[in-house]
């Protein structure tokens, strides 16, 4: 038995709102005790292997005008850009050669015909490169029912869509008021993402503009009451060239919006034990083992980066994005498995979360 302030909390089977804030509001002593805690968690729930998504940024096009994202429509200062098919599929092919076992392919958001058909064409061809053998994640915004339809029957099995905000009015207040940036289109793309047969995932920004500990309470609670399979969440980073970056990066809370993400991730690890949860890279752009110390917070999936390098710098979602190596034989996963005693990479796997069994069979 713990003994210190959060122990009684730590050791209940299910945990509240109050329990909630008082994981995210705990002490820096009593946060080692929660670390360690979804830790073991994610060890019993899990295993010990972090599951490699190979990350193609398909294209910087984006319909959408965010409030705080870099590739934001009226952002005029990027150069946009749109991979050829020979380059996703080389990409896909070095993440199959490297034994990654699973790609995601993610862009800014684009529902014209020629996107869709070719996205479709992509996961085809993908899946009959591989023999099947290749899992994919797709991470590309609202779409139709029937998009979403064709993806899945082409062989995409998990999908992506961030909430980035599950209160209604702090989702307002960092995104445009029009039919465009509607929450409860989001939040019914994400219900039919779920009803297709998906693998589901969500994620929130964590120190937005506005926001407060109780959003992020309820953050952790909407994630489990939609019943999540997947999580991807990480700081809010300012980006200069978008309204909510203007003033440029608040380094003064940096490391707090760090801090209360690996808070973020260790208490989803509790409350949802066997779903996967990414280590963003976005906290690598804080803290050079950020992704480290994610995944010692309860994390098991990392997202290395096989972009072509020369497109790279067209995706900055934030500002200060880390450079990446190119990925090779040496260090496919860029991480420092030092500072992550004993977990191991599970290559060859999709790495599919057990909650999605647990959720279809109702087990």
């Amino acid at each position: 038995m713990m003994g210190s302030a959060i122990a009684s909390v730590l050791d209940r089977k299910d945990h509240d709102r109050s329990d909630i804030l008082e994981m995210l509001q705990c002490s820096e002593e009593d946060a080692h005790q929660l670390y360690r805690k979804a830790a073991a968690v994610r060890n019993r729930s899990v295993g010990k292997q972090v599951f490699l998504r190979g990350l193609i940024e398909y294209s910087n096009i984006c319909g959408k005008n965010c409030l705080y994202c870099g590739v934001r429509r009226d952002n005029q200062k990027i150069e946009r850009y749109t991979l050829s098919r020979e380059e996703v599929l080389e990409a896909a092919m070095t993440a199959y050669r490297l034994n990654f076992g699973s790609i995601a392919i993610q862009s800014g958001e684009n529902s014209s015909k020629v996107f869709v058909d070719t996205i479709e064409n992509l996961v085809t061809t993908i899946r009959e490169m591989t023999g099947g053998k290749m899992g994919i994640t797709l991470s590309l915004g609202e779409q139709s029912r029937e998009t979403y339809q064709r993806w899945f029957d082409a062989g995409a099995h998990r999908y992506l869509l961030r909430i980035e905000a599950s209160s209604e009015a702090l989702y307002r207040r960092v995104h445009p008021d029009d039919d465009m940036h509607r929450y409860k289109k989001r939040l019914e793309c994400l219900k039919i993402i779920q009803e297709t047969g998906y693998q589901t995932g969500t994620g929130v920004m964590v120190g937005l503009p506005y926001q407060t500990m109780s959003d992020l309470a309820d953050d952790i609670i909407f994630m489990r009451d939609f019943d999540i399979d997947m999580c991807g969440m990480g700081p809010f980073i300012e980006h200069s060239d978008t309204p909510l970056g203007a003033r440029g990066t608040d380094n003064l809370f940096l490391r707090e919006r760090f801090n209360l993400t690996l808070r973020m991730i260790a208490i989803l690890r509790i409350i949802m034990k066997d779903i996967n949860i990414v280590a963003s890279t976005a906290m690598q752009t804080i803290d050079p083992a950020g992704r480290e110390k994610a995944i010692s917070c309860g994390a098991n999936v990392v997202m290395p980066n096989l972009t072509p390098a020369r497109f790279r710098a067209g995706y900055q979602i934030y500002e200060g994005k880390p450079g990446y190596r190119e990925v090779n034989e040496s260090n496919i996963s860029g991480l420092n498995f030092d500072l992550i005693p004993g977990t191991t990479l599970g290559l060859g796997t999709w790495g599919d979360t057990p909650h999605f069994g647990r959720r279809l069979t109702g087990k």
